[in-house]
């Protein structure tokens, strides 16, 4: 996946300017794919030159001038393309596990898995907390609230997993100390 299929699939959701996407991916978008502001604003100039996306410029007196992206059928067809594309198997790629195969200091391995159940706890909460605002009754979920609520359940899965790592590590090591 690229950036540009994040974007795309933003504004499906909703047109936005570049600052409005860069506000969404820091609340939502950016907890399963990461991007600068910068980053952002670089390949909506990209996509635009591409034809996925369409720009409305607002001239704004003693303001910088504002534009507004929204999706164009190019775009759209991008986006169905990509969504009929099988996703490929992604590996477990941490540094953390190598440190764990080596675990030559069994200390450093306790505090950075504590650190790491710290984390996945709170993004849980998090992902935990927009659960229960936007989708009370996921039995009744709307056709346009299931791919984001799927996502988001993929989100709280991950993160418990990832905790119940953290304690299992600690378990282990905690048991190994003795």
């Amino acid at each position: 996946m690229a950036l540009e299929h994040a974007i795309l699939v933003s504004l499906r959701e909703q047109s936005a300017t570049g600052y409005d996407l860069a506000r969404r991916f820091d609340a939502s978008i950016g907890y399963f794919w990461r991007a600068s502001h910068q980053q952002i604003y670089r390949t909506l100039t990209r996509m635009a030159a591409d034809g996925w996306v369409e720009g409305a410029t607002e001239h704004r007196d003693g303001a910088t001038d504002r534009t507004t992206y929204a999706i164009t059928t190019a775009g759209r067809a991008e986006l169905e393309r990509f969504s009929a594309t099988p996703s490929p198997r992604e590996p477990l790629r941490s540094d953390f596990a190598v440190k764990l195969r080596g675990l030559l200091d069994t200390e450093a391995a306790i505090a950075d898995a504590q650190a790491r159940r710290a984390d996945h706890q709170a993004r849980l909460d998090t992902y935990e907390a927009s659960a229960k605002r936007y989708y009370p009754d996921p039995s009744a979920l709307s056709e346009d609230d299931r791919g984001p609520y799927l996502a988001l359940r993929g989100g709280i899965l991950l993160e418990q997993a990832g905790i119940a790592w953290c304690d299992e590590i600690l378990g282990q090591l905690d048991r190994s100390e003795r």
